[in-house]
């Protein structure tokens, strides 16, 4: 193993053995609680700036110096992630992955509650926290197109966020005996089924111990609802969700491993909460920010995957020429780069790619891409607030659609649609929208499911679309006799 040269440089680096695998390292550090693996486990189309791959870098940590964790209607954490931000060191060492020690963690899809007024579904039969977050001074990165792996450790105090080399370096041994131990920590089994706070209504699915928060009649009638009020001129779209739940089969770390192995996806990721676990095989990156500018690609648009290579590119033509499909995919590129226009420099939000067309393990999408230059003393925490929620899962205007979500959906979303991600030592950050995402708490696995509706939907067809993208989930996590993991 290499380290860096001199006595006392900060960031002190590690680089890890040839061997190292991030997927057997995570299973040794997750006992450790509060462990964030951001997991490129799927090459991913090549992003600008910088040129890299969305699939190229994975991080691991755990056990945070320090803790953030606040529900909707606590105090707004919002102005203390931004004193967090602003104290982390500036220091980044060039030629490495960009997250090098931060804040990091979970922002659920209520963490919007404290930036806009827009109330709130009235079921909370699984809560979880609006955000939950914490300060990790050391990290594990991956760089795929390089098979190079480092440990990072910051020795951040976290009474004063000052560094210190004895404190990298302990933090560092610490980190690196754990992962040289030849066996692995005991993990508990998941949670017993706890019922105790059920009170939303379960509806049977044509999957056997899989229940949705809507029946089908209900959920076609909320999808002709929105439409009545997109003709009445409230909004242009919104998106909608069914809530589907099933009882947990394995532990969530288990879950994750074997979600990488079936449905790997360039944004995926595993985040424990402690009473809570978030497992995701996300396709979409929400924003990027590297050395201040920053990139969005919205998701809108989605058809099926077959395996047959040509049925499979008659789809993906059919997806091209949809005239609903495209509108939708517009209309939210142009919700974000109104966003970014609210943090970056006059003229400098372009949209870079409109509508193009990418794949997945299970499905293909409609992707576009936003770009823009954050203005001076705008700083990560702010381009969150100022997009968050992504458009993609929310509609447009958004805070319309935000309203609509609130007042149709029978269940808070919870971690559903919001982001994992971190706010890098240096400045840079990155986040993902939850989407093909599984939260694990009280026994159960929530497997939430949705899509934008407009003026032209069909309700049978945005129901059948929500089916298609929830088969892929149900079929990588349980396979098709539903087995234990």
């Amino acid at each position: 193993m290499n380290s860096c040269a001199g006595a006392n440089c900060l960031p002190l680096v590690v680089e890890l053995p040839s061997e190292f695998s991030i997927a057997s390292a995570v299973l040794k550090l997750q006992p450790l609680g509060g462990c964030l693996w951001l997991d490129s486990a799927a090459p991913g189309p090549v992003l600008e700036p910088g040129g890299d791959s969305a699939g190229r870098y994975s991080f691991l940590c755990a056990d945070p110096i320090v803790r953030l964790v606040a529900s909707a209607g606590d105090r707004d954490p919002w102005p203390r992630l931004r004193q967090w931000c602003a104290a982390l060191p500036q220091t980044k060492v060039a030629d490495l992955p960009p997250f090098q020690g931060g804040v990091a963690g979970l922002w659920g899809y209520e963490a919007g509650s404290w930036l806009e007024p827009v109330g709130r579904a009235t079921e909370d039969d699984f809560p979880t926290p609006a955000i939950s977050v914490g300060l990790y001074d050391w990290v594990i990165c991956h760089d795929r197109l390089k098979a190079r792996s480092w440990l990072i450790s910051q020795g951040i105090s976290p009474d004063d966020f000052t560094v210190n080399h004895d404190r990298a370096k302990q933090r560092a041994d610490a980190v690196l005996a754990r992962l040289q131990s030849p066996t692995f920590e005991s993990r508990s089994s998941w949670q017993s089924r706890d019922d105790s706070g059920r009170g939303a209504t379960r509806y049977e699915t044509h999957w056997p111990e899989v229940w949705s928060n809507f029946s089908s009649a209900g959920y076609r009638a909320a999808i002709n609802e929105i439409i009545g009020g997109i003709g009445a001129g409230d909004s242009f779209q919104v998106n909608l969700a069914q809530r589907l739940l099933t009882p947990a089969r394995c532990s969530s770390i288990d879950l994750a491993v074997r979600l990488r192995q079936t449905n790997a996806a360039p944004f995926s990721g595993y985040y424990d909460g402690g009473e809570f676990q978030v497992v995701s095989s996300s396709p979409e990156g929400f924003l990027r920010l590297r050395d201040g500018v920053v990139q969005t690609r919205p998701i809108k648009g989605t058809a099926a995957r077959t395996g047959d290579d040509t049925i499979d590119s008659q789809l993906a033509a059919a997806l091209m020429a949809s005239e609903k499909d495209r509108a939708e995919n517009v209309m939210i590129a142009d919700l974000m780069r109104n966003d970014l226009s609210r943090v970056c420099e006059d003229d400098s939000v372009r949209v870079n790619q409109l509508c193009g067309i990418e794949t997945y393990a299970h499905v293909q999408h409609l992707v576009s891409v936003v770009e823009g230059k954050l203005r001076p003393g705008i700083g990560a925490i702010d381009m969150l607030a100022a997009c968050f929620p992504g458009g993609s899962i929310s509609g447009a205007p958004k805070i319309e659609a935000l309203r609509t979500i609130a007042r149709l959906e029978p269940s808070v979303r919870g971690p559903y649609c919001g982001s994992l991600g971190y706010v890098s030592c240096g400045g840079d950050a990155e986040f993902n929208i939850l989407i093909r995402t599984i939260t694990a708490n009280r026994g159960y696995w929530q497997i939430p499911v949705g899509g934008g509706i407009t003026l032209q939907s069909d309700p049978a067809a945005e129901e059948r679309e929500t089916w298609i993208k929830a088969e892929g989930m149900l079929r990588a996590v349980a396979g098709n006799v539903w087995p234990v993991c």
